[in-house]
């Protein structure tokens, strides 16, 4: 059996999957493989899937699989797996920490004393204690993300139109009832055809005036423009994304706007999450190899 780890993974992966086979990272190998294991990088598509005839399973260490045709994959009887629970705390972490930036203006405050300038008083800054955190995709990440925050002395209120249940979380019956009430919203989306575009120019309006958004779902979720637009009108006091239309963005609205903090799609990117994420592929791929043995 070859296992083809076509993104970056874990270092010590390779070795603890020689077990059940050759391994390798020789995407040219993709034909051979009959396990593949990606991240966000490789896509999964019709076209690859047609191209490589022994393929059997696919892993996407990370959360989310829109990056694979998963109908297709079904079609021809392969099987299709994430690493989601894995991720949940390294973005969560993050989440919280562009969160905690955005009103103490961090980025700026940093910038200016680069600069050699001192902006004590321009610099105001706002607390989260007292503040109501919405989120909206109240999943894995959602709860890792509510508990933080609970210690951080907010509310917390969210909206999962498939799940009215979830610990740490006053669940609401509607997106708007979050937006409405929110100071902070946190996305922690999925990709599909409900979600995308889902804050654009008639939800953003729903927002309380000087919310702070935060996006570590999925880029795709938000129209691009109409954040601008939010962000230049006052809207929105502050964005913070770590998720874009690709990675990297072909174009980045967002550049030289104040208060905005941009990271590289850093959200599972914690040594201690590639190891997560290792467990679990080495699991997933022991029971595929246990199930062909039956």
């Amino acid at each position: 059996m070859l296992i083809l780890i076509s993104d970056a993974f874990d270092p010590g992966l390779p070795e603890k999957l020689s077990r059940y086979g050759e391994v390798t990272d020789d995407k040219g190998r993709a034909p051979e493989a009959e396990v593949v294991l990606v991240r966000s990088k490789t896509k999964v598509t019709k076209e690859y899937i047609d191209a490589a005839p022994n393929l059997k399973l696919v892993i996407r260490g990370g959360v989310g699989l829109d990056n694979v045709d998963v109908a297709y994959a079904e079609e021809k009887w392969i099987a299709v797996f994430n690493t989601a629970e894995a991720s949940s705390i390294a973005v969560a972490e993050l989440t919280f920490a562009l969160m905690i930036a955005l009103p103490n203006h961090l980025p700026a405050a940093d910038r200016s004393m680069q600069e050699g300038k001192w902006l004590k008083k321009e610099l105001g800054r706002t607390e989260l204690y007292g503040k109501t955190l919405g989120i909206l995709g109240v999943g894995n990440i959602g709860v890792e993300l509510a508990q933080r925050a609970l210690a951080f002395g907010m509310r917390v209120v969210g909206y999962n139109p498939r799940s009215r249940n979830k610990p740490h979380v006053e669940m609401q019956n509607s997106m708007k009832e979050v937006l409405n009430v929110s100071d902070y919203v946190s996305l922690n989306l999925p990709l599909s055809d409900e979600t995308r575009g889902v804050i654009n120019r008639e939800t953003l309006a729903e927002f309380k005036d000087g919310a702070y958004l935060i996006n570590a779902g999925r880029g795709k979720t938000v129209v691009e423009a109409d954040v601008v637009e939010a962000l230049k009108s006052g809207k929105l006091a502050g964005f913070a994304t770590d998720v874009w239309y690709s990675d990297p963005p072909e174009r980045n609205p967002f550049v030289g706007i104040p208060n905005v903090i941009m990271t590289p799609h850093l959200g599972a990117s914690t040594n201690e999450n590639l190891l997560r994420i290792g467990e679990v592929v080495d699991r997933l791929i022991g029971e595929y190899v246990a199930s062909k043995r039956k």
